[in-house]
């Protein structure tokens, strides 16, 4: 029987235009990129030049610190373009894809009988090692660290967020097979809601299943590393995003990097929630196609509206994209007397307005802070809604002040931004806690380097 941790502290958002369980059907890109942005904390290396032909599977970069570790193309084609921006930053790798795809061909493989360095060596030369990250610091690992164990959390309980279970669908066994590798690596841990009920989650193999049950964000990775294991200084654990593990389990039982993953179309701007199949580096714009309501000005955000970031039509479903979200700007709003008012259809955490009379009513926020930056309110805010044994508002003072002793006391090691996401929402101070969060990280990073 699995092992089930309970959690109080959190917050659930109910918003408005979370997706249907159904699939739509969207005008597939001719062109599609890779943006190596989306694998925090690695420096690309280009391999290819313009007019060069690659298959699906080819490398299109490498990071430059762990040459060994690739980033493979998600489709066949001609390389169109290198996109840079300042400094020469990398943006991201266009391919033209071809009418028929071509695939890489990295045999299939029998995970059973496979070791952990062999199951490693299969993912670096498939280009799909770089889909792994660790903790400390929240970044895309690199193949000489050994990790002491993996994490994969199943549960996606963000305002939102899609649904794993929906995306399981048809990939159980590629799942199966994903996890198992990731087990002759290092001992899993599988982390699950308390309402999933999909066999291939409560009765997984070759791993150690655990139900999460609690508001959100108890399906963060970070808060379940902190209930089972938590990160102390000199060690290191894997997370893995359940997709990715789809991505391994193709891998090893067709022998091709098949980048196919299910995104969910949501957010209170979108006139039919619901799911598309899209390959990684799909245009934005093609998935949104036709499904905006008209009227105002929108913000696209590339990922959960917590934690994702704003893009437009012309960015890229990015390597951890499980959400494509759409809500209003915000800036066409003029309200008079303005916080004053009890108001009935805005979300508070704290009860500030009457709607939290109205039950699970859903709402539909726009993009404005409402609010300017001020001085910390040490008040509780962010432990109530921060399911970790860690002082949070301590810690992000202590990252301000650019303390490394006491942000190591506090324990920063075991974060990762998006644990700062709630505390962010709810912050009266109005301070962006996941972009100090992910200061602290790179400065901590570059210190012990």
């Amino acid at each position: 029987m699995a092992n089930v941790i309970k959690l109080s502290k959190g917050l659930d958002i109910n918003l408005k235009g979370r997706a249907l369980e159904k699939m739509m059907t969207y005008t597939k890109g001719t062109e599609l990129a890779l943006t190596p942005d989306a694998f925090v904390g690695m420096t690309p290396k280009v391999v290819v030049k313009e007019g060069d032909t690659v298959k699906a599977g080819d490398a299109l970069f490498v990071n430059k610190q762990y040459p060994d570790v690739k980033f493979a193309s998600p489709v066949s084609g001609q390389v169109t373009a290198v996109i840079r921006g300042e400094r020469r930053k990398v943006l991201c790798v266009k391919v033209k894809a071809d009418p028929q795809q071509q695939y890489a061909d990295f045999g299939k493989k029998e995970v059973s009988r496979m070791d952990g360095e062999a199951v490693l060596k299969s993912l670096l030369d498939a280009g799909l090692f770089g889909y792994i990250d660790q903790l400390p610091y929240a970044i895309s690992t690199n193949p000489e660290v050994k990790p002491k164990a993996i994490f994969v959390s199943a549960l996606r309980d963000k305002p939102l967020a899609a649904d794993f279970e929906f995306e399981l669908q048809g990939n159980e066994a590629d799942f199966q097979t994903g996890l198992t590798a990731l087990s002759k690596v290092a001992k899993t841990y599988l982390g699950i809601g308390r309402q999933q009920s999909a066999t291939a989650l409560t009765q997984a193999k070759d791993v150690e299943i655990t139900v999460f049950d609690g508001p959100c964000p108890a399906g963060n990775v970070g808060v379940q590393v902190n209930h089972l294991d938590p990160v102390n200084k000199g060690e290191i654990v894997w997370t893995v995003d359940p997709t990715a593990v789809i991505f391994f389990g193709r891998l090893f039982n067709t022998g091709k990097v098949d980048l196919r993953r299910v995104v969910a179309i949501v957010g209170s701007e979108v006139k039919s929630p619901a799911y598309v199949e899209a390959l990684v580096g799909e245009p934005i714009g093609n998935l949104l196609e036709g499904n905006l309501k008209e009227g105002r000005k929108q913000r696209i955000i590339n990922g959960n509206v917590l934690t994702g970031k704003c893009c437009g039509k012309d960015d890229y479903v990015g390597g951890h994209t499980s959400e494509i979200t759409v809500i209003p700007e915000g800036d066409d709003a003029d309200e008079m007397l303005g916080w004053i008012l009890p108001r009935f259809n805005q979300f508070s955490a704290n009860r500030s307005y009457f709607s939290w009379l109205q039950g699970k009513k859903e709402f539909a926020p726009d993009a404005r802070i409402k609010g300017g930056e001020r001085h910390m309110i040490m008040s509780g805010e962010y432990d109530s809604v921060l399911p970790m044994d860690i002082y949070g508002e301590y810690l992000i003072k202590a990252i301000i002040a650019q303390d490394i002793d006491r942000m190591e006391q506090l324990g920063i090691y075991e974060v990762a931004p998006e644990d700062f996401a709630l505390a962010e929402f709810v912050d009266s101070s109005k301070l962006e806690l996941q972009k100090i969060v992910r200061e602290g990280l790179d400065m901590l990073r570059k210190e012990n380097a």
